[in-house]
């Protein structure tokens, strides 16, 4: 589980700098674009050589966003950057959940008839998006939107869709910022008042995987925090 969980979180998902620490007996690393059908299915057909068995595990975590309003004094959203943040976040998710999917079904199921889990990340933002998020906040709304009819199609094949839409954590976007800004977002947080450790992601993606019960399910991870609208 332990070595699970900091694959998921190893926090450069951009570069082949990620490689060294996701390599390991039960990890390999594949720098993959999840737009694409071709890359998706050599890094799925990768781990089947390298571990002897097509995939019973597939986590979304690939993300982008910008930052653009629907209207302003620049004119409308420029529909390129709603379109790419739509293609990666929710295309990439669905693109490696179906190819994930089709080779899971050819597992010998476990006792119970299961074959896999898929876990796709969403956002708070897909609740509460924020002024300037519309794009973001509509990618990670079509994520818990596929989360249910998912599981229902994917469930006679013995295979379980989560998603997990986690609050404020130290990510990469959040660790530049000044440290006082970082604070003040974690302060935000009910409880505890912090932001949140990509650990703890990983942690909860191990209970999903391990938890036959979770299915068809979006889970907030966020210590509580509903975002207020910010006037900016």
């Amino acid at each position: 589980g332990e070595e699970i969980a900091e694959g998921v979180t190893c926090k450069n998902t951009t570069s082949t700098q990620g490689k060294e620490p996701s390599d390991g007996p039960v990890l390999a690393f594949a720098e993959t674009d999840v737009t694409n059908e071709e890359q998706v299915a050599a890094a799925l057909d990768m781990a089947e050589e390298k571990f002897g068995e097509p995939v019973n595990a597939a986590i979304n975590c690939a993300g982008i966003a910008v930052a653009k309003k629907t209207l302003s004094s620049k004119g409308a959203h420029p529909l390129v950057d709603f379109n790419n943040v739509l293609q990666v976040n929710a295309l990439g998710s669905f693109n490696l959940a179906r190819l994930a999917a089709e080779r899971m079904v050819r597992r010998s199921p476990d006792p119970e008839g299961l074959r896999g889990c898929i876990v796709n990340t969403a956002s708070i933002a897909a609740y509460e998006g924020q002024i300037g998020q519309v794009a973001y906040a509509a990618s990670k709304g079509a994520i818990v939107g596929m989360t249910l009819p998912m599981a229902r199609e994917l469930g006679p094949h013995g295979i379980r869709v989560m998603t997990v839409a986690p609050g404020l954590f130290k990510t990469p976007l959040l660790e530049g910022l000044p440290e006082p800004v970082q604070n003040s977002l974690g302060a935000m947080v009910p409880c505890p008042p912090r932001l949140g450790d990509p650990e703890e992601f990983g942690r909860l993606i191990v209970s999903i995987l391990t938890n036959p019960m979770l299915n068809g399910e979006v889970i907030r991870l966020d210590g509580a925090l509903r975002m207020p609208p910010q006037n900016n």
